[in-house]
């Protein structure tokens, strides 16, 4: 039966902050750990070794905005782009260290080139004309990004909320990483009002791994 044993050697692990570790380097073999997770510098990354499951830097966030509600609706007018609105009043994230959205600059966030992302946009719309009333949504950036687009009608009728869900999926060039984008809205035919706005980021592919 086989049996195992305590190594000799030491590793000496630097505790640090979250906003230090986004800030360095790691050098290969190297580690730093955070109240979430070990990091250890892989290749020019700075990779999770832990908590399992860590390792490709992978999860998801949601974010909930809290101005633009039933009472207080985001108004739309006809033909005019706006920007989809969240302030990220709310927030629940897998971990901690996890930001894919900047509320301050309304800009959805790519870690890396070549990263793979899941986007679901849920909220709440009506329109006072409905049979010739659509939205157009869209993330607006430069190259494929421009593609990631949609349409939704109001087939419920006039002034009858619609509860929408809207899934993006898209990968990030060096431009989405350097600049991030928008999600862009345009009421069409005639104005329309959206409110309970939610952003919900999944990760499923860390590029720097592929």
């Amino acid at each position: 039966m086989p049996t195992t044993r305590n190594t000799s050697y030491k590793v000496h692990v630097q505790h640090t902050d979250q906003s230090e570790v986004d800030s360095v380097n790691i050098e290969d073999g190297a580690m730093l750990h955070t109240s979430d997770a070990l990091y250890m510098g892989h290749q020019g990354s700075n990779v999770i070794v832990y908590p399992q499951g860590g390792t490709t830097q992978l999860g998801w966030a949601r974010y909930d905005d809290t101005v633009y509600t039933s009472s207080n609706k985001l108004s739309l007018l006809n033909g005019v782009e706006a920007v989809v609105p969240n302030n990220a009043g709310n927030v629940v994230k897998s971990h901690s260290s996890i930001d894919f959205y900047n509320s301050a600059t309304q800009k959805i966030l790519g870690v890396n080139e070549n990263d793979v992302y899941v986007f679901t946009l849920a909220f709440k719309a009506q329109a006072p004309n409905a049979n010739q009333t659509y939205l157009e949504y869209n993330l607006e950036g430069s190259g494929q990004i421009s593609r990631v687009s949609g349409t939704m009608a109001f087939p419920k009728g006039n002034n009858v909320e619609h509860q929408e869900s809207m899934v993006m999926q898209y990968y990030t060039d060096s431009t989405f990483v350097e600049d991030g984008v928008q999600l862009k809205i345009t009421s069409i035919g005639n104005g329309s009002s959206v409110w309970d706005i939610i952003y919900f980021i999944q990760r499923t592919q860390n590029g720097s791994l592929s």
